[in-house]
């Protein structure tokens, strides 16, 4: 986790000066006054149906209007072996090899978003897997078709963030 410093925007102009820097002790809130909160990083992959439908800039645009930060990104293609093995934790389920190949099908674009409590939050703002079951707003149910073209891939714990974070970038 790291520490993010949230500065009133009345006290924004010292801080672009130079006049106010982040304080060593680690208290919820600093000699300043300043809060601290406790963010998390995460892994969302926008998944090759999003990507064909020209939605990736939309998506991003509404993750920082969520209030995520970008922190990493890049749109690569996955190899059969990549797939398969960034899936491994499905191998026994009857989908599995339907999803390599899904996700093998054209360029994705795994993105690490920064925020606090980022795992839990992202999953709610994505919606449920299904798309067709998704509420209304979230990222699944307006660029979504249904459970597997669901145009997003989110971690689903911090622990599997670190490790998915790991296996892209």
């Amino acid at each position: 986790t790291l520490t993010v410093v949230l500065i009133a925007p009345k006290f924004m102009h010292l801080c672009q000066a130079g006049a106010v820097s982040a304080p060593a002790a680690f208290s919820p809130v600093s000699r300043e006054g300043r809060l601290r909160v406790e963010t998390e990083r995460t892994l969302l992959i926008v998944k090759p149906d999003a990507v064909a439908r020209n939605a990736v800039g939309q998506i991003l645009a509404r993750l920082e209007g969520e209030g995520f930060l970008l922190r990493e990104l890049r749109m690569q293609r996955l190899t059969q072996e990549r797939a398969r093995a960034f899936y491994e934790v499905h191998r026994e389920r009857p989908f599995y090899h339907e999803l390599v190949a899904f996700m093998t099908s054209g360029p994705v674009v795994p993105v690490v978003l920064e925020g606090p409590d980022a795992v839990a939050h992202l999953r709610r703002f994505i919606g449920e897997t299904d798309s067709t079951r998704a509420a209304p707003g979230t990222i699944r149910a307006d660029f979504g078709t249904d459970v597997q073209c669901n145009a997003v891939h989110a971690s689903d714990s911090p622990e599997n963030a670190v490790r998915e974070i790991g296996f892209f970038f």
